[in-house]
């Protein structure tokens, strides 16, 4: 069996709100170029995931790996390294069943909330291995902060996503009834 994958021209599009959702992380937790995480993470679509990189319903998921310097053996230059994992399939059944999310809006939100987690990851301010209580309170938390980073931009079909999303911007309490 198959798995759809993004066209290229889907890659484009999701290439540029990529670019985009950067530029928009870095100035709402002010990072300049030095602080900015480029070599701590990476984004990937369906056709370069490993096989356990593939999961069924989130539309992106973050993978930790251990980063290590290439010119030292010594474990304390080792780093976190991050892969956003985009699961393409999960991303186009959303836009072959519902006709008002467009693409570029869509992974905008996606991976603008997947930079957030990495960065909240990276000053320490989420712990990665958290409890699963802990995990749906951060998920609230980010959903939030996405939310604020992206109000302030337009973007054709913007509006759209934030109505989908609007569950994860109810009460912590809401949530659990998804």
């Amino acid at each position: 069996m198959s798995i759809e994958t993004y066209s290229p021209e889907q890659i484009n599009i999701v290439t540029d709100s990529t670019k985009l959702a950067e530029e928009l992380v870095s100035n709402y937790f002010k990072l300049s170029t030095s602080q900015w995480l480029r070599q701590k993470y990476d984004v990937k679509t369906l056709a370069e995931l490993q096989p356990e990189e593939i999961v069924y319903g989130p539309f992106a998921q973050i993978v930790r790996y251990e980063g290590r310097k290439s010119d030292t053996a010594l474990g304390s230059s080792n780093y976190d390294f991050y892969k956003i994992c985009f699961q393409d399939h999960a991303v186009l059944s959303v836009l072959n069943k519902m006709a008002d999310i467009q693409l570029f809006p869509f992974s905008l939100y996606i991976i603008t909330h997947e930079l957030v987690h990495i960065v909240r990851f990276s000053k320490f301010l989420q712990n990665f291995d958290a409890s699963p209580d802990e995990k749906l309170a951060e998920e609230k938390r980010v959903h939030d902060i996405t939310h604020k980073i992206l109000k302030k931009v337009k973007v054709d079909g913007i509006d759209d996503v934030f109505r989908f999303y609007i569950k994860w911007r109810d009460p912590i309490e809401e949530i659990h009834d998804f």
